[in-house]
């Protein structure tokens, strides 16, 4: 047996845009362990409950983060609009159904590339993100926003999109799409991101079950979970399925992503060819709510969970959200036993960690 070290991974390192901090137990350049630590950032949003009102508060766990921020205040609306008993307008439904697809192709690319900057491929990273520019353009022109859309409230939805702007995201999106397929050819096919992505980080779907692993971390391992199938909002209406590899490895979790964003542009084309031309997008939403809910939404990282529990005062008692990443925490620690230290910074990104959502 060699000599063992313990090396701190994080919390500031090159590959990384997340201050995520792991103590790597190494024995010859070879992880034998890995202790998270977590609490590096903490944000306290969850304790704002009694100091912002259920409508401030909306946009105070959109903060949650930046880039998937849409999920979390529409997960937040659905549970107050659950405590209330409200139906949203079907019209709602679509839009934050659109917006929400949008939000996932944005997030999906910014991974993309942070991912082809963690093994080197420059080229590729600039790709993605030129790519993901033109979503956030078009988030832009109906939101007004290009990261924080606040356009969520509790009972629907605060702007609605006209029938131009449809008509440019539906002819966008496929523009977006052939510049993809190119992208698409070079993670898929190019030695260079196979020889540092097949066969690394592997966990398999026993591993990922039993670990509770989300997202495309679990369906990369083969596990057929999508929260979306629960049929919230309008993927109730929308036709799909959860896109899976079996293969559980570096590769396999870029494969999902990348796929999930073909997935999300026709979802977005199936939303606009269906969305109701009804005038309503919200209802208004009065008074204090009394009782609890608990609503589960598929974020571009994996599920996240939302609870919250109010008692008929303006401020709510408890709210409570788990995020992917914590789910995903203890499958990236069992991933890393055995990997060379060389591929540590690889197989974090993988997992596609999102710390300020962490620690709330």
């Amino acid at each position: 047996m060699g000599k063992r070290s313990i090396i701190p991974y994080g919390p500031q390192h090159p590959v990384l845009p997340e201050p995520i901090h792991i103590d790597l137990v190494i024995e010859d350049e070879r992880v034998i362990e890995a202790i998270p630590s977590v609490g590096f950032i903490h944000r306290g949003l969850e304790s704002l409950v009694d100091r912002r009102d259920i409508h401030q508060l909306t946009y105070v766990i959109e903060r949650t983060c930046g880039i998937c921020s849409f999920g979390h205040g529409m997960g937040y609306c659905e549970t107050m609009e659950d405590i209330f008993g409200v139906e949203v307008p079907k019209r709602a439904k679509f839009l934050r159904t659109i917006w929400f697809e949008l939000s996932r192709m944005h997030s999906h690319l910014l991974w993309l590339g942070l991912l082809a900057d963690a093994f080197g491929y420059e080229n590729l990273f600039y790709q993605c993100w030129r790519i993901r520019e033109k979503v956030l353009d078009l988030i832009e022109m109906t939101t007004g926003g290009r990261v924080i859309f606040s356009v969520n409230k509790i009972g629907g939805v605060l702007k609605d999109i006209s029938p131009e702007h449809l008509r440019l995201i539906d002819s966008s999106i496929d523009d977006i799409k052939a510049e993809l397929e190119v992208i698409k050819k070079t993670f898929i096919e190019d030695s260079t991101v196979q020889s540092r992505l097949r066969g690394i980080g592997i966990i398999t779907k026993e591993q990922a079950h039993a670990l509770g692993c989300a997202g495309p971390v679990a369906r990369a391992s083969g596990i057929r979970c999508d929260m979306r199938k629960r049929g919230y909002e309008a993927y109730q209406f929308l036709d799909f399925e959860p896109i899976i590899s079996d293969a559980g490895d570096c590769f396999a979790r870029c494969y999902c992503r990348l796929m999930e964003v073909f997935q999300s542009i026709d979802l977005i084309h199936q939303a606009i060819g269906m969305i109701p031309d009804e005038t309503d997008i919200s209802i208004d939403v009065k008074g204090n709510p009394t009782g609890e809910s608990f609503i589960r939404i598929e974020q571009p990282r994996g599920e996240a969970v939302f609870y919250v529990k109010a008692s008929g005062k303006p401020h709510i008692d408890r709210f409570r959200l788990r995020t992917p990443t914590f789910a995903n925490l203890p499958g990236l620690c069992e991933m890393l036993k055995g990997a060379e230290l060389s591929d540590v910074g690889l197989m974090v990104v993988t997992i596609d960690p999102c710390i300020s959502c962490t620690e709330r």
